[in-house]
Parts: C-alpha cells; structure tokens; sequence
C-alpha cells in the first residue's frame, strides 16, 4: 500500500523530477563555464619574438648576425639581442670584383644557417640588412661599376631566401661609427641609467674606438660643441636624444695603413723593391704584391711603376722607430677648428670612457693587453718586447695557430704600434685618458660592432606587434567568474529547496 501511495505521489506531482534533472543541468553547465573560462583566459600566450638578421661585409671578411626582440617594443626602440653569429667563408665581398656572381654565393652556408636558426613561422617577417663597410666603399672609389654588380650578386642571393629582403648599400663611415656607439652604450646598459636634469646627453655613456681592415672610427658625446656638422649625429633612444659626435678615416684601417707606410718607405728609398722596416719581427721577409691595388696609395704610384709590383719587405724589430716612422701617416700641418685629431678634421677632446673593439682587441689581446686595463708605458713597453722577437721565436710559440691566422701574427708588431700612434698621436689619448678605454671583444655574449646598433635604430621603423592579450581583460574576466559562481550557488540553493520540499510533501502523504 506505501509503495502505491509514492507512485500516486509521483504521479500527482511530476514536476519534482523535471526540476531536478534542470537544476542537474544548470549546476553542471555552470561547472563546464567555469573550468572553460579558466583555462581559455590563463593559457600560455604565444611566444611574441620577432627576428632580424644584419650582414656586416667587411673589407677582409663577412660576418652574419641574428638579432631577436619582443614584439611590444620598450620606449619605442626593441630590445635586442644576438641570438647567433656566423662567419662567411673567403674574404669579404669586395675581393670578388673580378667575379662578381661569386660574391653572392660566399654568402650561402651562413644564410642557410639562419635559416635553421630561426623558426620557420618566422622567416616570411624576418628582415634581412646588408651593410657594405669601407672595402666597398674603396671599390666604389676604384670603380662603381665593379662595385654595383657586387651589391647586384648578394642582393640577387639575399632575396632569393623566404625572408623579407631589405635590400644591400654600402654604409658610410658615419654611420659605421655611430652604429657601433650605439651597441657599445645598449650592451653596457648606459641607455637605461638615470639622468641629469641638467645635462640630459651627458650620461655615463661610453665612446667607441672601432679598427677595420680599410677604415677606422671615433664617436663619443663630448663635453663640447661639434663645430663641423658633418660630425654630428642625432639619435633618440629609449625616449632619449642624444648628439654624436663621429668621425670615420678612410684608409686609416691596419691593412690599408701599412699598404701606405710601405708604399711611402718605398718612395723614401728610391724606388727599391727592397725595403726594410722597423715595423716588422728581425728575421721576416714576405713579398707584398699588392702594395698600389688599393686607391689608398695610388697617388704615391709614379708613371713608369706598375701597380702590381713585387716590394720585398725585411723586417728589423724595433718598435720605437716604428712609431717614428709612423708619425708621417697622420697630418697635423693644419686644423681650421678649435681642435683637430688629424688631417684636418675637428674633433672635441676625448671625453669619458671608450670600448676599443674589432682589431683593436683582437691585437690586444697577443699582447695579453686585453682583459685587464694597463697603463701607456706598459703597453709600449710589451710592444718593444714583442717586436724584438724573431719570426721564428713566434712561430715556435704558436704553433697551435693555423697557417690562415700566420698573416695577422706577423703584422702584430706593425699593428700594435699604429694602434699606439692612432689613440696617442692620431685621437690625443693622454697616459691619463688612456686608463679609460677598455678592450673588448664581446659584452655579455654579443659580439661588439655596429650591426647590433644599426639593428636597434632600424627597429624604430619596424613596426611592433600588438601585444598577445588574453581572450578577456582582467576585470570582465574576474565578473565572469563571480557571476557564474553566484549562479553555480543559485542552483545549488534551488536543488536544497526542491529536495527539502519533496521530502516534506512525501512526509505528508505518508501519515
């Protein structure tokens, strides 16, 4: 008979399970709402990088650099840095004026390489830059013709690739030095140091001291006026500006200065295929082929001379008759500013900290002056010893050197001793103003030079990425979730209710 009377219950009252299937079904969609929400807002946003890649071709070698940066740019310029480095097999592009297709080909296995190191999604947006330094710009000098169909073969092999070619130019000797101010300053983090409300550009910023193979460069914010314009350059960085001051000398690089001592000792001497130089180990001998190729020495070529004449040089091994003979590379008969490092060319006095890179570190370092600062005279002192040495001596220790770097050992002592000349006599270091240049290669795993600048100027015209968001801001994320467990403790109260209910009317109809 009870069992009966449920059944009449349930029957006379069928809502009952209607309702509780519904407030089911609310209570789990709204759990579904929930966990859904939760995880679509807090999901791992995509990785926003985005990829550069600049190719500095040098006058002795060309060199691939890979640079990444967040998407969202920081006051407007990305923040940078190296994520690879690759160096391109042979000389650089401007020795392949006589087989021009060949220049682009040399520039394959590190592009390849990037390739690799960069994700495919990537490569479509990735920008690709080369800058041709001073050995193109002697070729340009020498004939444009040649030099055009150098750029026309790398950039015919540069867009070939999936990415966005930007296109191949030579750079000038301004923006060379600028450029590598810039990395200097962004790598030792002087950008982001506090400022002066009274001298807002002269910040602890550091000058860059960069040595070539045909050209060097000089740029620092001195304490003065710039009086040339040609000399100045502005920039505006992490919303800072800034006045350079920037000098480039071509034909002031080590290759293309000791083409010009030995092109002036041989005019010295007459003429002679023979000629003997302090600059070089006591006991070294090498023919010089290539003395009057370069547009550097052509005025010192006489008509009855051919160009490809054979100078045998001897070496004598003295250092302080090198920097001697060295003093007639720079002239210092006339300056029309109030101050002039050499030929003519203002320049402020050197102000502040310097970082002395490419050659100069790598001829600072075999003279184990690199990695701690030394004074002026110990330098000389350690180039006097150097020099003294026999090519043999040298050779006998650096054995582990292979036969390709032999060339650069051998004109160490000619190039530590225009390193001299250059900084003290050239841009007026002092035994005091010495202290402050520091030799360096790499500042925190990013090789010095100016591709890395020139890749943070270049950001401020690439466009940013909007920033990833999630699917809903914070605020409309938070309501979401308050409101669906408002409604999660709505269903749970109307099941309590619904089932206190049920068992008062079941209660009912059983007495």
């Amino acid at each position: 008979m009870e069992s009966q009377r449920d059944i009449d219950m349930e029957q006379k009252n069928p809502w009952h399970r209607k309702t509780i299937l519904c407030i089911l079904f609310l209570f789990l969609l709204g759990i579904v709402a929930l966990v859904c929400i939760g995880v679509i807002q807090n999901r791992p946003l995509p990785e926003n990088v985005k990829y550069g890649i600049v190719l500095d071709a040098g006058s002795s070698h060309t060199s691939v650099f890979v640079y990444s940066w967040p998407g969202e740019k920081e006051n407007d310029t990305g923040v940078v840095k190296q994520v690879t480095h690759c160096n391109v097999n042979g000389s650089g592009i401007s020795s392949y004026a006589n087989k021009v297709q060949n220049a682009g080909k040399s520039l394959q296995n590190c592009m390849d390489k990037a390739m690799e190191d960069i994700p495919k999604r990537r490569h479509s947006e990735t920008p690709v830059y080369l800058g041709a330094t001073a050995g193109m710009r002697l070729l340009e000098l020498q004939n444009a013709t040649l030099s055009d169909g150098v750029l026309a073969s790398v950039k015919h092999t540069l867009s070939s690739y999936p990415f966005n070619f930007q296109g191949a130019r030579i750079i000038s000797g301004q923006e060379e030095g600028a450029y590598g101010w810039i990395t200097i300053n962004y790598l030792l983090e002087t950008f982001f140091e506090p400022q002066s409300i009274f001298r807002s550009e002269l910040t602890n910023t550091y000058g860059a001291l960069d040595l070539g193979g045909a050209s060097t460069q000089i740029t620092f914010v001195p304490e003065e006026q710039i009086e040339s314009p040609q000399n100045l350059s502005y920039f505006r960085l992490y919303g800072r500006s800034y006045n350079v001051y920037t000098h480039s000398y071509l034909c002031y690089g080590k290759d293309q200065a000791l083409r010009v001592m030995l092109a002036k000792q041989q005019q010295e001497s007459n003429g002679s295929n023979i000629i003997r130089t302090p600059c070089f180990y006591k006991d070294f001998e090498m023919n010089y082929t290539d003395v009057y190729s370069s547009p550097c020495t052509a005025s010192y070529l006489k008509e009855d001379m051919n160009s490809n004449i054979s100078i045998l040089v001897v070496g004598e091994g003295d250092a302080e008759k090198c920097r001697q003979n060295l003093k007639n590379l720079f002239n210092k008969s006339t300056c029309r500013f109030s101050n002039c490092g050499f030929n003519d060319v203002f320049q402020p006095h050197v102000f502040g900290k310097f970082g002395a890179f490419s050659a100069f570190y790598y001829v600072m370092r075999t003279l184990n002056a690199s990695d701690t600062p030394l004074p002026l005279h110990e330098i000389k002192e350690r180039t006097k010893v150097f020099c003294k040495k026999t090519w043999q001596q040298v050779k006998q220790e650096n054995a582990h050197v292979k036969e390709k770097y032999l060339k650069y050992l051998m004109e160490t002592c000619f190039s530590a001793n225009y390193i001299l000349m250059l900084l003290e006599y050239g841009y007026k270091f002092s035994n005091e103003t010495w202290e402050n240049i520091e030799f360096r290669r790499k500042i925190k795993n990013t090789d010095a030079g100016w591709t890395l600048g020139y890749m943070l100027n270049l950001t401020n015209m690439i466009p940013a990425e909007s920033k990833q968001q999630p699917l809903l801001p914070y605020g409309g994320y938070v309501t979401l979730m308050v409101l669906f467990s408002i409604f999660l403790l709505v269903v749970l109260l109307m099941g309590l209710i619904c089932f206190q209910r049920r068992s008062c009317t079941t209660g009912k109809y059983s007495i």
